[in-house]
């Protein structure tokens, strides 16, 4: 791996897990040599993280990492809905008795509250488990897209996490969806479907507003 390619990894990864904050202004020579490497392959990270959005050009002050807006959070939790309950009501069509209960057992995972990379592993199987149920509806585009919302969506969880301890809750909204599949209930999984979105925006916006009301710098932009 080039270190250019290595700089855009790890400073992504602290982008997405919050490490570095949403509004933060990103000093290349720390980063530089904190990755113990040199200034060019850090532009060059950051430069394609501007392609991405998860970083802000700032002409002659350099970068800080893209704030985080209400605005971002209700048009992704918007496509997520649409996306998300097409998905279940075609899995439950659509998915072979064996898929479902292949989708029961990857249901059943959780984490450890205010533990980052614990927080990181549950963000993963997460998206893993909803991109296995819009696989199970058999259309490749539909999979494509609900994952790459997913995908914009981690920053955002990754601030819901650290709200509060949730992760009973979770688990149980993963596993109630996966029951209401292997029932063949399409208006029960499009219902827990809905209901779980709307938890997780919820809890987002919540810890938004407190990490607003924590920091008179509004590290968070809620507009």
């Amino acid at each position: 791996m080039n270190l250019s390619r290595k700089a855009y990894n790890l400073i992504r990864e602290e982008i997405i897990t919050c490490i570095l904050s949403p509004g933060q202004q990103i000093n290349q020579g720390e980063i530089a040599k904190k990755l113990q490497m040199g200034i060019t392959p850090v532009r060059e990270a950051l430069t394609r993280l501007a392609h991405e959005g998860l970083v802000t050009v700032l002409p002659r002050y350099g970068y800080l990492v893209s704030p985080i807006t209400l605005t971002d959070l209700n048009e992704l939790f918007e496509y997520r809905v649409i996306l998300e309950t097409a998905a279940v009501k075609m899995a439950a069509q659509k998915a072979s008795d064996q898929q479902i209960l292949a989708l029961l057992a990857m249901a059943d995972f959780t984490y450890h509250y205010k533990e980052i990379q614990d927080h990181t592993k549950f963000l993963n199987r997460n998206a893993q488990f909803h991109s296995a149920v819009a696989t199970l509806a058999n259309n490749r585009r539909l999979s494509e897209s609900l994952s790459s919302v997913l995908d914009e969506l981690t920053r955002f969880f990754h601030i819901g996490l650290n709200l509060r301890d949730s992760a009973d809750e979770m688990r149980t909204e993963h596993m109630d969806l996966a029951r209401a599949l292997q029932e063949r209930d399409e208006s029960k999984a499009e219902d827990i479907v809905r209901r779980q979105i709307d938890r997780s925006r919820q809890r987002i916006i919540e810890a938004l507003q407190t990490n607003n009301a924590q920091s008179s710098s509004a590290e968070v932009t809620v507009t």
